[in-house]
C-alpha cells in the first residue's frame, strides 16, 4: 500500500471510514461503516481490500470500533500521511478546512454548544486518532465553511442583534462539503466554468438541506444555527413555529430537553409516518396503500419544492436543479413529486432517465424543460482532497 489518506466521519452511533491511495483520489481502496455503536448488535461492513461483515461485542463504542478497524486494515493503514475528519460546525472561526493543532482543537471545543449532537462526537474521533495514530497530521473539514459566503441578508435572524454579536446566533448552514463537491462536479459534467453557473441543489438523506449556489459560492441555504432547521428530514422536524416548543411543554408537561429530543430524534419522516425514517421503507408502504407513509412522503416532497422556490430569490437565474444524497440520488418517485409540486417552473421529466437516475451527465429532464439533474456526492473524496492540500502534497 502506497502512502494514503484516511477519512473519518464520526456520527452519534456510527463511524464511516474511507482510505485513499494518495496518488488516486477517484476511488477509495477501502471503505468501512461501523453502525449501531452502543447497541446490542453493532457491526462493521468492509468494501475494498477487505470485504464482508464483522460483528462487534454488544455495547461496543467508537473507540472499540476504531481499534477493530485498525487491526483489520493493519496493512493498509501502516503508511498514512494524513487523516481528514468531517466536523459539522465550524462557527465563524473556521472559514476553511484546517490543519489541527492544540490551539485549533481548543477553539473547536468552544463550538460544541452550537452543535451538541454532532461536534462532540466529531472531536471524539479526532482525539481517538491522535491516540491511535500518533504523529499523523489531522485535518478538520467543516460542513459550515462553504456557507461563509452568505450575506447578512441571508444569515441574520430577526432577533436582537446582540444575540448574533455576543452569542453567535445566525444561519450557518451545513452539508457544505457535499455542496462544494456537487457544484464543481455539475460544472464539469456540463462543461461549464463554476463561476458561470447558478444552481439549486438538494442534499436529501437522513439529514436534508437545500442550497442556492451562485457562481460557485453559497448564496443561501435552508439549515440554520443548527442542523435542525429547514426541510423535513429522517428524524428532524425542519422548520417549525418556535412557539410550538412552549405550547408542547405546557400541554404535555414536558421539559425543554425532552421536547428537543423529540424534534431531533422522533420527528420528520419518522414522526409523521409513525413507521420509519427510511424513505425506501415509506415508499414501499405507500405503494401497498399505507396512508401514514403517503402523508409523510407528500409533506417531505412539498417542503423541498417550497424551499427551492424560496432559495431561487437568491439567484439571478437557475441553470440547473440538482439532486444528491441517498434519497436525492436514488428515489425517482421523490424527485418526480418535488418537481411536480413546483408548478411555476414547469419541469418536464424524462420518466425513463429519472427511473435510472439520469443519463451519463445526470440529466433527468426532457429537452426544452428547465434542467434537472442527479449528481452523486462524494464528501469523503472532498475531505481527502482538502487533507492533501493542507499537507502541501
Amino acid at each position: 500500500m502506497t502512502p494514503g489518506i484516511l477519512v473519518i466521519n464520526c456520527g452519534s452511533s456510527s463511524i464511516k471510514f474511507a482510505l485513499y491511495a494518495e496518488q488516486d483520489l477517484n476511488q477509495p481502496v477501502l471503505t468501512a461503516l461501523a453502525e449501531r455503536l452502543g447497541d446490542e448488535k453493532p457491526d462493521i461492513i468492509y468494501q475494498g481490500t477487505i470485504n464482508g461483515q464483522q460483528l462487534l461485542p454488544a455495547g461496543a463504542d467508537h473507540r472499540h470500533a476504531m481499534q477493530v478497524f485498525i487491526d483489520q486494515a493493519h496493512e493498509d493503514v501502516q503508511q498514512l500521511n494524513g487523516i481528514g475528519h468531517r466536523v459539522v460546525h465550524g462557527g465563524e472561526r473556521f472559514h476553511d478546512s484546517t490543519l489541527l493543532d492544540d490551539q485549533a482543537l481548543s477553539e473547536l471545543e468552544q463550538l460544541n454548544p452550537l452543535a451538541p449532537l454532532h461536534n462532540p462526537i466529531n472531536l471524539l474521533g479526532i482525539r481517538l486518532c491522535q491516540e491511535l495514530f500518533p504523529g499523523v497530521p489531522q485535518v478538520a473539514v467543516f460542513d459550515t465553511a462553504f456557507h461563509q459566503t452568505l450575506t447578512e441578508a441571508s444569515y441574520l435572524y430577526g432577533v436582537p442583534y446582540d444575540w448574533y454579536r455576543e452569542d453567535g446566533v445566525r444561519r450557518y448552514g451545513f452539508h457544505g462539503t457535499s455542496y462544494r463537491y456537487v457544484s464543481t462536479e455539475t460544472a464539469r459534467r456540463l462543461n461549464r466554468d463554476p463561476q458561470d453557473l447558478n444552481l439549486l441543489i438538494a442534499h436529501l438523506g437522513n439529514g436534508c438541506s437545500a442550497c442556492a449556489v451562485r457562481a460557485g459560492r453559497s448564496a443561501d441555504t435552508s439549515m440554520g444555527l443548527t442542523p435542525l432547521e429547514g426541510l423535513v428530514m429522517g428524524t428532524r422536524c425542519g422548520d417549525i413555529d418556535p412557539g410550538l416548543i412552549e405550547h408542547i411543554m405546557r400541554s404535555r408537561n414536558m421539559t425543554l430537553d425532552a421536547v428537543m429530543q423529540v424534534l431531533n430524534r422522533n420527528s420528520g419522516l419518522k414522526g409523521l409516518s409513525g413507521i420509519s425514517n427510511d424513505m425506501r421503507t415509506l415508499l414501499l408502504s405507500a405503494k401497498a396503500g399505507n396512508d401514514d407513509a403517503r402523508r409523510a412522503i407528500e409533506v417531505f416532497s412539498f417542503r423541498v419544492a417550497r424551499q427551492f422556490a424560496a432559495l431561487s430569490v437568491s439567484l439571478p437565474s437557475i441553470d440547473a436543479v440538482v439532486f444528491t444524497g441517498g434519497i436525492g440520488e436514488h428515489a425517482a418517485p421523490i424527485r418526480q413529486r418535488i418537481l411536480a409540486s413546483w408548478r411555476s417552473m414547469n419541469f418536464r421529466l424524462d420518466e425513463q432517465l429519472n427511473r435510472k437516475n439520469g443519463d451519463a451527465s445526470g440529466r433527468i429532464s426532457q429537452s426544452g424543460s428547465p434542467l434537472a439533474m442527479v449528481v452523486p456526492t462524494s464528501e469523503e473524496r472532498m475531505i481527502a482532497q482538502d487533507t492533501l492540500r493542507l499537507l502541501g502534497r
